[in-house]
């Protein structure tokens, strides 16, 4: 086989979850550039709308819809819906999160729960769901959880978060010991700190927490979306089939080190 053939996604059908901006949008757009037809959901259908615009501007065409990933009826109802009208799904991207940045003693049980519900459990039935159909049809297939440096390491005031991926982490090397024997790779995603819109007003030189951030990544910035694709690629692709509950953190190298100390850069 041609060595890029390996990498190309042409008839695989991928959901990508909470794909409507950032990230996930940006990874959604490396996955069709790649050959791959593209699903997205989130639970805003106006969001929805707005962001097929973005896609279609950027030359990739989009099926969208709308339902929550911790609503088990509701996803099984949604992926039913999928398979009839656009087809099945290949490959699994199971991006949508949510964060919240409280402190511990001031979290209430419900924010915490939220937070877990939509990044850890949403996953879960994801994949549960997708997996099951992907063995009805004996066809092979790829789960992609969005992990994060918070697998690894905390920071003050993320503590649902943390947890939440923390447990994602684990939960997909789960998934890979139970479904490897079947045809499935279930892998990891984590980005360390990129350039979105979402991070735009605090990227400015002279404020701390930019500064804080270009000093603690060996490669002195931020990550651009676009840097995510190569890797999303390389882990839904054939070019990733024996690889399996792995986490591949995309982070210009911050978990690498403890940060540069007296006088360095």
């Amino acid at each position: 086989m041609a060595i890029m053939k390996l990498f190309d996604l042409s008839g695989k059908t991928t959901l990508v979850t909470g794909a409507s901006h950032g990230l996930g949008m940006a990874v959604a757009k490396g996955l069709a550039k790649a050959g791959a037809r593209i699903v997205i959901n989130g639970r805003d259908e106006g969001r929805l709308e707005a962001a097929k615009k973005e896609y279609r501007a950027s030359g990739v065409e989009v099926f969208t819809y709308a339902f929550d990933v911790t609503d088990e009826p509701g996803v099984i109802q949604a992926l039913s819906r999928i398979e009839k009208e656009v087809a099945p799904i290949d490959i699994l991207f199971n991006n949508a999160g949510i964060i919240k940045r409280i402190p511990i003693l001031e979290m209430e049980v419900e924010a915490f729960r939220e937070v877990l519900d939509v990044d850890l459990v949403g996953p879960f039935i994801m994949a549960k769901h997708v997996v099951k159909s992907m063995l009805r049809r004996n066809a092979p297939g790829k789960i992609i959880n969005m992990c994060s440096m918070m697998s690894e390491v905390s920071r003050n005031t993320v503590s649902a978060y943390a947890a939440a991926k923390g447990g994602l982490k684990m939960l997909t090397k789960e998934m890979a010991d139970e479904w490897a024997k079947l045809g499935i790779q279930a892998n990891g995603l984590g980005p360390g700190y990129f350039a979105t819109s979402q991070t735009a007003p605090i990227r400015v030189d002279g404020h701390p927490f930019n500064d804080f951030i270009v000093k603690r990544t060996p490669a002195r910035r931020w990550g651009e979306p676009e840097e995510l694709q190569g890797a999303a690629i390389f882990l839904a692709s054939k070019a990733s089939d024996f690889v399996n509950g792995h986490i591949l953190y995309v982070d210009g190298g911050i978990l690498a080190t403890l940060g540069s100390h007296g006088g360095e850069d």
